[in-house]
């Protein structure tokens, strides 16, 4: 290797070492089976090292995306093995990059001859197992997989640049958080014996990858009290109201997730493509798309939103109170002041940026709470 050593790699290298030793410990204690060995510290360096000159690359034209898994061979299923390892470099990353940009496929890395090599490629992904994922050139993600399902993960750090997020797996317990604000930035323990789908994250998910940038309105069933923040009449107004993903869910409670997942993947497909329309989707709480594309407006009589408490789920972040123009555009503006008037409603928000925002009441604050959550979603 050429490239200088990357300093944030060595910054956050204990960090994430110690993190997996923690999970790991616990799950052996509580007997769980097939669970990889985490990685040292100097493991964790050399990976992020290696994977942050690849990113910034370009093989062909192309830019890589590369996700990395921490796992041996036995471990990893049915995996595709290379006959000779291929030494973990970045000139040899971005070459193969291409072999694991489509979802759910890992480089499989490990120590060989006391030397991290490549050895091939997986899909298998045992829990608590170190994945490295390359967002976009500098961009680099490091999680792991939680629960029985292999497409879920939990982010440790959000490394760019020389920027370093540590998320706060404890920091998004908010005691005010509405129920469905919650369930967003709650992400389930690690441990837990119940594996969830969270619509609301998949959603979110769903809205940042358009990159158009959208907004989402999430109002109380029982209630029209929020057409007094909208603009009538609605230029997509859907009726009846699109119930594919709200009946989807109610299924799920009684029928397990599993057989329900491609149908459910569907159906947010669906409204989250909506909100790339200039306006915003609004959904109620039980998942019934109630319009798209609508314009957001003050209700009558009330006051102009002036300030908002913003708060990041990352270590070492302190919350701080701005005008809402500093969020963003007028998206998040509108936004706020949906919520500002409608204190029973969420608003999301997507930025092209790739920037994402929970707006949601503070009882606490007295004043609308900009939760940024982008670190959650990579």
């Amino acid at each position: 290797m050429t490239e200088p050593a990357y300093p944030a790699a060595r910054a956050v290298a204990a960090t994430v070492a110690e993190h997996f030793s923690h999970y790991i410990a616990i799950a052996r204690r509580q007997g769980q089976l097939e669970i990889a060995p985490g990685p040292d510290a100097k493991a964790v360096e050399a990976i992020i090292d290696a994977t942050f000159w690849a990113s910034l690359r370009r093989e062909e034209g192309y830019t890589p995306k590369i996700s990395l898994a921490f796992i041996p061979p036995e471990l990893a299923g049915q995996p595709l093995t290379f006959d000779q390892p291929l030494p973990l470099n970045p000139s040899v990353l971005s070459r193969v990059a291409p072999t694991v940009e489509r979802p759910g496929i890992h480089l499989g890395v490990w120590r060989q001859s006391d030397e991290l090599c490549v050895w091939g490629i997986t899909r298998t992904i045992p829990r608590f197992s170190m994945v490295l994922e390359v967002i976009e050139p500098g961009l680099l993600v490091v999680k792991y997989r939680r629960g029985q399902d292999p497409g879920k993960f939990n982010n440790i750090v959000v490394l760019e640049g020389d920027q370093i997020k540590l998320v706060d797996e404890m920091g998004t317990g908010l005691p005010d958080c509405p129920d469905l604000v919650t369930s967003m930035l709650g992400f389930a323990s690690p441990f837990s014996p119940v594996d969830s789908f969270n619509v609301l994250v998949q959603l979110a998910v769903s809205m940042r990858t358009h990159g158009r940038g959208g907004a989402l309105l999430v109002v109380p069933h029982a209630s029209e009290a929020w057409l007094e923040s909208i603009v009538r009449p609605m230029p997509y107004l859907v009726s009846p109201p699109y119930s594919e993903l709200a009946s989807l869910m109610r299924q799920e409670t009684h029928a397990g997730r599993r057989k329900l997942q491609e149908s459910l993947s569907h159906a947010i497909e669906t409204i989250g493509g909506l909100t790339a329309v200039d306006g915003a989707a609004i959904i109620s709480d039980k998942y019934e798309l109630l319009a798209f594309g609508a314009k957001i407006r003050r209700r009558d009589g009330a006051a102009q939103v002036e300030q908002v408490i913003i708060t990041e789920p990352v270590v070492g972040s302190a919350p701080s109170v701005v005008h809402p123009v500093q969020l963003g555009g007028t998206r998040h503006l509108s936004a706020a002041q949906f919520v500002h008037d409608q204190h029973d409603s969420v608003a999301l928000v997507a930025s092209q940026d790739g920037r994402f925002t929970v707006f949601a009441w503070s009882p606490c604050e007295n004043m609308v709470h900009a939760h940024r959550v982008e670190a959650l979603l990579l």
